[in-house]
């Protein structure tokens, strides 16, 4: 047997997960799950010799269903990350449960508080996310334990049982593959060879063949055309892109629908792929400013900003009527912005979402003709700066500066971003509350560090509008006795 046939033959892991960004609603805290199967689990999987594949990478025409079943049953490993509580996840890790004794893993991050009584007694492997990244530390810690699991019981001979199903049902027999495994085999190890040949022409987005149909691209290759457009700062060409996805999703839900024996009034997108392309929208400014953030505002309605306790979509919210309120100077966009803000803020408790909550505190309290109106906001976002710093200090307690040899280039740049946003908010907070030397000692230091030059910018047009806001505070109509 040749390399070529021998690496069409190499045996493959399903891992079963959510996509991009979802909210761990026992927290509140919003996860990155692109960057727990990208920077993790995918490099451990390899690790231990397997081909691994997630469901947004499967090349498929019409349903993804049977594709996906047909990994959950033929995979010679199943990785389950039930990290946020998917649905799906569960669903699916079930399923596999049902059909395979063993060579199922469940993994999931460690800020879940409680599981379902039916996989309390399953064995979990925990791995610790800090929301938007992953510590350089940690993912090197689980790709080692992961590696080193996928391993073991691939290893084994006889394996261990580790699905609940063929455990407390003893001498159930497993589903009869042998007859189809050569077959499914085939099909895996061509939807692989169509994501390698994909991914060297379509991932830079220039070179992509015209010819080539976005219905035959994988989700996870549009997905990554996106992020490489919005990089360049191309919106108007990731707005392009992730439009085509939205629509895909879309025809998916409706096939579907037609297939499904109850019918929904409202069958629901895809959160993250709706916040995304709000994001893209208001950012392309086009065809004028005004107008994409009304079209950003519209794709966010689906999500229901009103009662929705997704900090994600809060945030967005709370970004779109602040843009509205400075181009129309309209009280309703303020007042509209200041409560996604502050319901962000205290769900969540993070620094992005407090420290504009506070802002926009002072902003209303300028724009307030009742001066105990004006006072009160401007009391408030004191304490809310307050609270804010103690946040940023655990952030960066948790997270300490690594040194430069210990980790990668691109890794300590994302590191670096995280960490910019965490001083330059410090020092914001610190300007608000009046203490200025403490402010500019956090500016200085987070501006020397700043990974993109746009950043310090960015912080200096914000921190202008403060000092505005601050030199006119409503605090001097209060007299000492």
């Amino acid at each position: 047997m040749n390399g070529e046939e021998n690496k069409d033959c190499k045996k493959t892991c399903f891992v079963v997960m959510g996509f991009g960004k979802k909210t761990e609603f026992e927290t509140g805290r919003v996860l990155d799950l692109d960057k727990s199967y990208k920077n993790m689990i995918k490099p451990a999987v390899e690790g231990a010799g397997l081909k691994c594949i997630r469901a947004d990478e499967i090349v498929h025409s019409g349903l993804i269903d049977a594709p996906m079943y047909e990994q959950l049953l033929n995979a010679d490993v199943v990785v389950a990350d039930l990290s946020t509580s998917n649905k799906n996840a569960f669903y699916e890790l079930g399923v596999r449960h049902a059909l395979r004794p063993f060579t199922t893993v469940v993994i999931c991050e460690d800020g879940i508080k409680t599981f379902p009584f039916d996989i309390s007694h399953v064995a979990i492997r925990q791995y610790h996310h800090l929301g938007e990244d992953i510590g350089f530390e940690e993912v090197m810690r689980f790709r080692e334990q992961l590696t080193k699991a996928i391993s073991e019981i691939m290893s084994k001979d006889p394996r261990d049982k580790d699905s609940p199903v063929y455990t407390f049902l003893n001498g159930l027999t497993p589903p009869e593959i042998a007859a189809v495994q050569a077959k499914v085999h085939e099909a895996v190890a061509f939807n692989f060879k169509t994501i390698e040949n994909a991914m060297e022409v379509g991932v830079e987005g220039n070179n992509k063949p015209k010819e080539q149909s976005t219905q035959t691209e994988t989700h996870s290759i549009l997905m990554e055309q996106v992020d490489q457009a919005q990089k360049e700062g191309d919106w108007q060409k990731a707005k392009t892109l992730l439009s085509a996805v939205r629509q895909m999703k879309l025809d998916e839900i409706q096939k579907q629908q037609d297939t499904a024996t109850i019918k929904l009034t409202e069958p629901q997108e895809d959160p993250y792929i709706l916040q995304r392309l709000a994001l893209i929208t208001y950012k392309s400014k086009k065809p004028d400013e005004k107008n994409a953030l009304i079209e950003a505002h519209d794709l966010l309605k689906l999500l229901n900003p009103g009662t929705s306790n997704d900090t994600e979509t809060l945030g967005l919210w709370g970004a779109v009527h602040k843009r509205l309120f400075d181009i129309t100077l309209e009280r309703k966009h303020l007042d509209e912005a200041i409560r996604a803000y502050e319901r962000g803020f205290f769900i969540r408790n993070d620094y992005y979402n407090g420290i504009n909550f506070a802002y926009l505190l002072n902003v209303r309290a300028s724009q307030e003709m009742n001066r105990a109106e004006s006072i009160a906001d401007f009391v408030d976002a004191q304490r809310v700066r307050k609270e804010v710093l103690e946040t940023c200090k655990q952030w960066l307690k948790d997270n300490p500066v690594p040194h430069a040899n210990e980790i990668p280039a691109n890794a300590l740049i994302e590191y670096l971003k995280s960490w910019y946003w965490v001083k330059a908010t410090m020092g914001e907070a610190y300007l608000g509350m009046g203490e200025d030397d403490k402010a500019q000692t956090e500016l200085q230091e987070a501006f020397s560090k700043a990974p993109e030059g746009w950043m310090r910018g960015s912080t200096e047009d914000q921190l202008s509008k403060l000092e505005m806001l601050l030199s006119n505070s409503p605090l001097r109509f209060i007299k000492d006795d």
